[in-house]
């Protein structure tokens, strides 16, 4: 399997840890609450209707669909990094001021493979920039 692949699947993985805690003894992780966000596109599709909803579930669905590609789309890997970036940036900063250490270090392995494929993707592009460089001087 491509190192692509592997970093997309992990980045899918890794956003399904997030943890969530609010008022009242509530908490979620957010394999849970997107088990409730499908229950409920089903039964009343309405109800999921915000950016903070819809955005990070596309985009696990367009990271999804890049493990079905024979090279995975460097675009939809970072757009889907972006959408899913907004949600687990949040939390972590969210995380830093209430000093919530179970939402912090939920979110790190998301934010630390995000930044890993974003640097695999740089050095990729670099590399072949270098490449047809090399071969305009031939």
């Amino acid at each position: 399997m491509k190192k692509s692949k592997i970093l997309n699947a992990l980045l899918i993985l890794s956003s399904l840890l997030g943890f969530l805690e609010w008022g009242g003894n509530n908490n979620q992780f957010l394999f849970e609450a997107e088990a409730e966000i499908l229950s409920k596109l089903i039964n009343n599709p309405s109800s999921i209707i915000h950016p903070f909803i819809l955005l990070p579930l596309l985009s696990q669905l367009f990271l999804l669909s890049t493990l079905f590609q024979k090279e995975p789309n460097k675009l939809i890997t970072l757009l889907s990094i972006g959408g899913l970036g907004l949600l687990l940036a949040f939390m972590f900063i969210i995380g830093l001021i209430t000093l919530n250490i179970k939402i912090l270090i939920s979110t790190l392995p998301f934010l630390i493979i995000a930044f890993i494929t974003i640097k695999f993707h740089r050095k990729n592009k670099l590399k072949q920039l270098h490449e047809e460089s090399v071969n305009k001087e031939i």
